[in-house]
C-alpha cells in the first residue's frame, strides 16, 4: 500500500511516501513539503496501473557507467564498435559522462546537438554521434531504466550529400596503366566488379572460379586499431560476381602456382592488403599521374555500378553485384543513373516503333497474359 507519513527531526519536518514495487520491494522517498510528496505518490501510481513504473534507483546510473554496459552487449563488427566507442569518447561522454539517466532530457540533447554543430563538426559526425547517444539511451528505455528515449525526434543537421565520382572506361585504363601491373589489376577488378576494398583484400585463391567466371565474395578484412579484422561482408551475406572476360586472363596469371588459401592480392611484403599503405604508394600517385583529381578508392565502387547500368543491368542485378542489402538500397544510391536507363529504353522504344511497318501501335494479349505492344498492318 502507498502511504505519506511525516517525520521530525531537529525541529525540520520532512514527508515521507512509501509505496510497493510490482515486485513486492518497499520503497521510500523524503520531500520537504507535503505537496511534493502526494504529487510523487501520484504519479507512481498512475505508472503502476499503466504499465510505466520505472524504478527511480535504476536511473541513477550514469550515462558513462551505463556506455560501458551498453559497449559490452554491442553485437557489431569490430570496425563498428571501435566507431562507436570513438564516437562516445570524443563526443559523447565529455557532455554527458556524469549526468545520471533520468536528468537527460529532450531539451537538453537538442542543445548539446546544435552545441557540437556551432563547433563546426560535419554533419556526418553530429548525425553520427547522437545515433550513438540514442542507441545507448534506447537500451536503457528496454531495460525500465528510463520510461522514453530522450534524444528521439531531435533536429538534426542536414549535410549536402557528397557527390558520386564513377569513371569512364577510358578513364579506368588510364588509372590503372598509370599504377603498374599488380596496382592497375586491383584498380581494374574494383571498377568492374564493385568489390569493397576489404574484400578484395580478403580473397583468396580458392574463391576465383576460372571456369564459371566468378568471384565468390565471402570474406572481408578492416584494419582496426593497426590490426587486420576478417569477418563476413558488410551486409553479412556471400555472394557470387561476375568476371568480364578480359580480367580472366589478367587474373590467371596472378592466382598461377599459388595455393588455394594465399590471398590473390597479397601485400608486397607478403600478408594482407591494407587500404592505407595500399592507398599512399599506388593509389594516390596513379590518380594523380592519370590526371583525375579528388578520386577515392571506393569511387571505383560507384564506377562498377555505373559501367554495369550503361550495359544494361537491371537493378537487381546492381544490387547482387555490389552486396547491397535491397534492390531499395541500390535505388535510393544509384537512382539517377538508372533514370537515365530509362530514358535509353524509351528512345531505343521509338527508334523501334518507328522502324516497323506503317500503322498504330495497339494494346493486344498473348492468350490471355500480360498486355504487350503489337504493330499491325493496315485494315481491309
Amino acid at each position: 500500500m502507498a502511504s505519506i507519513g511525516k517525520r521530525v527531526r531537529n525541529d525540520r519536518v520532512t514527508w515521507v511516501a512509501r509505496w510497493r514495487e510490482p515486485s513486492g520491494r518497499q520503497r521510500k522517498r523524503s520531500f520537504r513539503r507535503k505537496a511534493d510528496a502526494e504529487r510523487f505518490l501520484t504519479g507512481v501510481q498512475h505508472a503502476q496501473l499503466a504499465g510505466t513504473y520505472i524504478d527511480p534507483a535504476l536511473a541513477r546510473v550514469t550515462v558513462a557507467d551505463w556506455s560501458d554496459r551498453w559497449l559490452a552487449q554491442l553485437q557489431v563488427k569490430p570496425s563498428t564498435a571501435a566507431r562507436y566507442e570513438s564516437l562516445l569518447r570524443v563526443h559523447v561522454l565529455p557532455t554527458w559522462g556524469r549526468v545520471p539517466l533520468h536528468a537527460v532530457t529532450h531539451a537538453e540533447v537538442a542543445r548539446w546537438v546544435a552545441e557540437l554543430t556551432g563547433k563546426g563538426l560535419a554533419s556526418a559526425t553530429v548525425r553520427q554521434a547522437h545515433r550513438v547517444f540514442s542507441l545507448l539511451l534506447a537500451l536503457a528505455v528496454r531495460d525500465n531504466r528510463i520510461p522514453r528515449n530522450p534524444a528521439s525526434g531531435v533536429r538534426l543537421p542536414r549535410g549536402a550529400p557528397k557527390e558520386k565520382r564513377w569513371l569512364t572506361h577510358v578513364e579506368v585504363a588510364a588509372l590503372a596503366d598509370a599504377a603498374g601491373d599488380c596496382g592497375g589489376l586491383v584498380i581494374r577488378v574494383l571498377a568492374y566488379t564493385g568489390l569493397r576494398f576489404g574484400e578484395l583484400a580478403a580473397l583468396r585463391v580458392s574463391r576465383v572460379d576460372m571456369t564459371r567466371r566468378r568471384i565468390t565474395v565471402a570474406e572481408s578484412v578492416t584494419e582496426v586499431a593497426g590490426k587486420a579484422v576478417f569477418g563476413t561482408p558488410k551486409t553479412h551475406a556471400t555472394r557470387s560476381v561476375s568476371l568480364p572476360q578480359f580480367l580472366l586472363d589478367r587474373l590467371a596469371d596472378q592466382v598461377a602456382d599459388k595455393p588455394d588459401d594465399a590471398f590473390v592480392f597479397p601485400a608486397p611484403q607478403g600478408g594482407v592488403l591494407r587500404l592505407r599503405n595500399w592507398r599512399r604508394h599506388v593509389f594516390d600517385p596513379a590518380v594523380t599521374a592519370a590526371g583525375l583529381n579528388d578520386l577515392s578508392p571506393h569511387d571505383l565502387r560507384h564506377t562498377a555500378a555505373s559501367l554495369a547500368i550503361a550495359a544494361g543491368a537491371n537493378v537487381k542485378a546492381v544490387q547482387r553485384m555490389l552486396g547491397h542489402a535491397s534492390a531499395a538500397m541500390t535505388l535510393d544510391v544509384y537512382s539517377g543513373l538508372f533514370e537515365d536507363d530509362i530514358d535509353q529504353v524509351a528512345e531505343r522504344l521509338n527508334t523501334e516503333a518507328q522502324a516497323q511497318p506503317s500503322g498504330r501501335p495497339a494494346l493486344g494479349s498473348d492468350s490471355g497474359s500480360m498486355a504487350r505492344l503489337q504493330v499491325q498492318g493496315p485494315h481491309h
